[in-house]
């Protein structure tokens, strides 16, 4: 289908009184970018100099046939489309439509979906990462299409799409998604941190864990609710384990003792209190030290001393989805090598 022939060409000198068929942008270099005139507007003689001084020496009507859309409808109903909870839709601005999330949560895209889409020419759904962490009011989404009109069919396969993949979310259960966009947001835990060491046990050495991970748990709305302290004794850490097991912590971090020293009793001490270990390694760096596991239903980690001073490690990956209610597989900790390389 032929849209240009849609389209016909007017003098701005001789468009007054003519309605704009789409937004004008005006850029001002280090100073302004956005919307002049709005779709919808009604050209005005006093308009004429504002048109040129954007290099709009014409403007454009549009006659639409059937099977044929704007640019602004085109991108309303891809959003309509892949909304999902606890995202907010804007109204047309410029031919794009933008998804905002409407809390402090996690946010989650279904790449698969968003892959497929953008194979579809002329079509743009352009969104954050999937798993990152976002703000009220922060953009998610932005919809649109390249050209002033376009075919019907495109957006309609768009929407064949979303329902296609909504189906396909709802038959794999461990992907832990309801919809194709969306935000979780971080459930509030209660944690039992349990820092080991003999030399941090008997007063040698200031703890330094414990104001690091309290702060990082703030940041998702959970606290500790007790810090224990343990020497390098497999069976004092297992019992300290046990006590915010039985104790209903949502949580349990084990701090230090996670290298291959003989004397690091972390991991076989969480071993024995009956975890189930996901994994006691990642291929990311720093925090190649951790492991990941459960107690029944309950996580928990034990932490290399990397988390102390660096800024972002393994446990920073983790975090915010475990706080968001997800459950960590082993899959989720193989894909942590890839730009996982961080700290070298």
């Amino acid at each position: 289908m032929n849209t240009e022939s849609m389209l016909r060409e007017v003098k701005v000198e001789d468009a007054v009184g003519m309605v704009l068929a789409h937004d004008l942008t005006q850029i001002i270099p280090g100073q302004f970018k956005g919307r002049l005139f709005k779709k919808g507007h009604v050209i005005r003689e006093e308009d004429i100099p504002a048109l040129l001084s954007i290099g709009k020496e014409h403007i454009y009507t549009i006659d639409l046939q059937d099977g044929v859309i704007h640019e602004d409808e085109a991108a309303l109903r891809m959003a309509r489309a892949i909304i999902g909870a606890n995202i907010e839709m804007t109204e047309p601005h410029e031919g794009k439509v933008t998804l905002k999330s409407t809390i402090h949560g996690l946010a989650k895209v279904y790449k698969p979906f968003v892959d497929e889409v953008n194979e579809i020419e002329q079509v743009v759904v352009s969104t954050a990462k999937t798993n990152t962490i976002v703000k009220p009011g922060q953009a998610l989404v932005g919809t649109r299409v390249i050209p002033l009109i376009i075919e019907e069919s495109k957006i309609q396969r768009v929407e064949q799409l979303a329902n296609h993949h909504k189906q396909e979310l709802t038959l794999h259960s461990m992907l832990e998604m309801e919809h194709l966009i969306q935000v979780k947001p971080f459930r509030p835990l209660k944690v039992g941190l349990i820092t080991t060491g003999s030399e941090v046990y008997k007063g040698r050495i200031q703890d330094k864990f414990g104001p690091v991970i309290r702060e990082k748990l703030a940041a998702f709305g959970s606290d500790v609710i007790e810090q224990r302290f343990a020497p390098d004794e497999s069976d004092v850490i297992v019992g300290e384990i046990r006590r915010f097991q039985d104790g209903g912590a949502d949580m349990i971090l084990v701090t230090g003792g996670m290298s291959v020293d003989p004397d690091d009793r972390t991991p076989g001490a969480i071993k024995g209190a009956g975890a189930r270990v996901v994994s006691y390694g990642t291929p990311m760096l720093p925090g190649s030290m951790l492991l990941m596991g459960y107690l029944g239903k309950t996580p928990i980690l034990g932490l290399p001393g990397c988390v102390m001073h660096d800024p972002y490690t393994s446990f920073d990956v983790l975090l915010p989805r475990i706080c968001a209610g997800e459950t960590i597989v082993r899959e989720d900790i193989t894909a942590m090598g890839y730009g996982g390389l961080l700290g070298c």
